[in-house]
């Protein structure tokens, strides 16, 4: 039930926080480890974090203008890929911070990252997760991946790719090898 309360809260939430300029700036939003994200070893579900990171999608193409564009064009969101790496548990009641963000685009895809920060002792602050995930909007007319060049204008924006990272490059690379041997 915490999922459904935490999308309305996203959904509303997003209307009156700050729009985010596209494609550059990052989401913050803010949770605490509740007792149905648990799992038997009593810290977050694996799963969990990436469902939390769906909301972290979400308002970041709510707050950017993505989803009015994508809904007029009849595009929706998909996933291709995604790698995550579990660095720190996130234990019951912990407040932590999901911070979303662009890192990447090709043709029709982007490459987004997700981080989940949550305070350490002595009040420093230290990752707990971060991901990186493959996806576009996908256009349901024309069977195909919505070119990523079209939405930028849509936005009224002029963006360049960001030059490939090197977690990013081997990101991409673990997943053409991957789509290769499946």
């Amino acid at each position: 039930m915490n999922l459904w309360l935490r999308l309305l809260w996203v959904l509303a939430s997003s209307r009156f926080r700050a729009r985010l300029s596209a494609p550059f700036e990052t989401s913050r939003l803010w949770f605490r480890v509740l007792p149905n994200d648990l799992d038997v070893n009593l810290h977050m579900n694996n799963g969990r974090y990436l469902t939390i990171m769906d909301l972290g999608r979400l308002d970041l193409i709510l707050r950017m203008g993505l989803a009015g564009i994508a809904r007029a064009r009849g595009w929706t969101p998909v996933l291709s890929a995604a790698k995550v790496r579990f660095r720190r548990e996130l234990r019951l009641f912990q407040r932590y911070r999901l911070e979303t963000r662009i890192v990447w685009w090709s043709d029709t895809q982007f490459v987004m990252e997700h981080r989940m920060i949550a305070a350490a002792p002595a009040g420093a602050e230290s990752v707990h997760c971060v991901a990186l995930l493959l996806g576009g909007l996908y256009d349901r007319k024309q069977r195909r991946f919505a070119p990523v060049e079209d939405l930028i204008a849509a936005m009224g924006v002029s963006a360049q790719a960001p030059p490939l990272t090197p977690d990013v490059e081997a990101f991409l690379a673990a997943e053409r090898a991957l789509k290769r041997a499946s």
